[in-house]
């Protein structure tokens, strides 16, 4: 069993940045991705940005290339998400994640609400 904590999130203004973190407890196998997902209202949830447990290869939605970095420490057992120069379309329910593949989720976090003002 595994469970994920976020925190982080807020309400920001447009341009401004914010880091998220998961906290990751129970039994984390150095084969796991883990993955940020956001649901805007009236929208369908879709993954953000997306790392493997022991490193490797990332991936990242177009829409937050070059702005956002997922990234993680093992010994700390959290994955961050940090995201920089925000805009009011990124305003969503942030949840990380953890499964067997990028496109395989098995794990979710309860979630932490981003809003950003224009």
């Amino acid at each position: 069993q595994v469970q994920l904590v976020e925190s982080g999130g807020g309400l920001v203004q447009a341009g401004d940045s914010l880091r998220l973190s998961c906290v990751v407890s129970g039994r984390i196998l150095s084969s796991t991705y883990m993955g940020w997902f956001r649901q805007a209202p009236g929208k369908e949830r879709e993954i953000v940005a997306a790392t493997h447990w022991s490193g490797g290869n990332t991936y990242y939605a177009d829409s937050v290339k070059g702005r956002f970095t997922i990234s993680r420490d093992n010994a700390k057992n959290t994955v961050y998400l940090q995201m920089n120069s925000l805009k009011p379309e990124d305003t969503a329910v942030y949840s990380c994640a953890a499964g067997s593949a990028y496109t395989h989720y098995n794990y979710w976090g309860q979630g932490t609400q981003v809003t950003v003002s224009s």
